[in-house]
């Protein structure tokens, strides 16, 4: 097996981040720049930038790997993300950007006036945070294993230091054209291979799926009721935690304005479809020709090699080999960059005043990439999409519940939300935390600890609008209502 189109598609998406990072690193002079750009990243590039952050090791290599295995059920999961913005783009987009605020955190505080709650939001961002970034690592090192034959943790600390350098040097500014040539780079990696496989398989003497797994199902959940709960569990998780994910959260307050927030929503609707008709096409491949359900992780990279042996298998090995490691830089800077900007307010700024801003943002940067990466070294495999999956519950459990009713509901108090925050946040990472230490469990005890989300989100909602009914809504939740909710076209009255 070649791995010299591997090792050069590596090295080329590597040199060819830090080369835009750089070009980027020209516009990056100030603290607006590296936390939001200076809120000017118009609704086209945004939109690829988003994309190119969204789009994780989950979706280049998880959704293909879990199609193999579990059939069409699992479509739940693509579906569900791009759907999620969708919720978002009814709900949160404008009037989250018309809060003026850098991060979640900083919304928390202008809208319940509470340090407290700004503090229990830090923690979760940077718990979402780390939980999601597992994964990246975890996938970097998958893909360099596959792909190159290198040690596991070769692909961790490649991806952990380009992101260093990246995020470290230009921040928001540089990443975003960095993010945004990715996306394009990932969709042409996936389609260009998917239809050199269909053309082969085309003419390959290849009747229709073989029996290497379960049957696939129609998109619900088999297996009775507990299939049933796993899926409703799912469809809320994704469809309720895009909007509670940190780094696609800080994307919004790049835009001008609302306007311009609701547009970007609309195109990463479309770029997010065009992507995720791929993956189900290199599963449906994987089951033709008897890929094994026991490396689903690297059906994608695998597939070429096995379809097509030879020169040609090795050149698409090589391409979705780049598209993959780019998922990773992407996705691993956007959550870097959210997490980073959470630990600079609240922590190294604090701690470390003689810095200033900039050499503060770095040295949260390093703490924000560092600690996962250990962790990746560390920590046994674990299913990449599931991984993700269990970041999205959290993040439903937590931020989502805020979002909604501080935005759209006058009475939300601060010990609502901090209630409804550590009701969600605790039994949601409580059920992770049992999940990834319990992976072989079996019965309903199981099957509810490892979706939490159909009964950890209706929780969170319930102890914030219970408590917060018992408690007094801040003086200005008024005033800061009309702000969120009233066009930038709309000049209020102020006399």
């Amino acid at each position: 097996m070649s791995t010299v189109p591997g090792f050069v598609a590596v090295v080329l998406v590597t040199l060819t981040t830090l080369a835009i990072g750089t070009y980027g690193l020209r516009f990056s002079r100030t603290t607006s720049d590296f936390f939001v750009a200076s809120r000017t990243v118009r609704p086209g590039l945004n939109a690829s930038a988003i994309g190119g952050e969204y789009l994780s090791a989950a979706s280049f290599l998880g959704v293909a790997g879990l199609l193999l295995t579990f059939g069409a059920e699992m479509l739940w999961y693509p579906i569900g993300w791009t759907a999620g913005y969708l919720v978002l783009l009814v709900l949160v987009a404008a009037p989250l950007r018309r809060s003026g605020a850098y991060t979640l955190p900083d919304f928390a505080e202008a809208r319940l006036g509470s340090r407290g709650v700004r503090h229990v939001c830090s923690l979760l961002v940077v718990a979402i945070g780390w939980l999601y970034l597992l994964p990246q690592f975890e996938g970097a090192g998958l893909t360099l294993a596959a792909a190159l034959d290198a040690p596991r943790w070769i692909g961790p600390v490649v991806v952990g230091a380009v992101v260093l350098v990246n995020v470290g040097s230009g921040g928001m500014r540089s990443i975003t054209f960095v993010q945004a040539f990715q996306y394009w780079l990932k969709l042409t990696a996936m389609l260009v291979p998917a239809a050199v496989l269909l053309v082969v398989w085309a003419g390959d003497d290849v009747t229709g799926p073989s029996a290497t797994a379960g049957s696939w199902s129609v998109p619900l959940g088999d297996g009775g009721t507990q299939g049933l709960y796993t899926t409703y569990s799912l469809v809320l998780a994704t469809f309720l935690g895009t909007m509670g994910l940190p780094h696609v959260v800080v994307r919004f307050y790049t835009n001008p304005d609302g306007r311009a927030a609701r547009r970007t929503t609309l195109v990463v609707l479309a770029l997010l479809g065009a992507f995720y008709v791929l993956p189900p096409v290199y599963a449906a491949l994987g089951r033709a020709y008897g890929a094994d359900p026991a490396a689903s992780d690297s059906l994608v990279l695998d597939l070429p090699r096995l379809i097509v042996p030879g020169p040609l298998g090795d050149v698409l090995t090589g391409m979705v080999t780049a598209g993959a490691f780019a998922a990773f830089l992407s996705t691993s800077s956007g959550l870097a960059i959210a997490v980073s900007g959470v630990l600079t307010q609240d922590v190294t700024s604090r701690r470390l005043p003689r810095l200033g801003d900039l050499a503060a943002f770095r040295v949260a940067t390093l703490v924000a990439v560092a600690v996962p990466l250990a962790a990746t070294l560390v920590l046994p495999d674990f299913g990449v999409a599931r991984a993700v999956g269990l970041a999205f519950a959290v993040a439903a459990s937590t931020f989502c519940p805020l979002l909604v009713l501080g935005i759209w509901w006058r009475g939300l108090t601060a010990a609502g939300a901090v209630a409804g925050l550590l009701a969600g946040g605790t039994g949601s990472v409580a059920a992770v935390a049992w999940t990834l230490a319990h992976d072989d469990g079996t019965g309903w005890f199981a099957v509810v600890v490892g979706q939490p989300a159909a009964w950890s989100v209706p929780l969170a909602f319930a102890a914030m609008v219970l408590v917060s009914r018992r408690t007094t809504a801040p003086a200005h939740a008024r005033r800061f209502m009309v702000r969120l909710h009233t066009p930038e076209t709309v000049e209020l009255d102020r006399s």
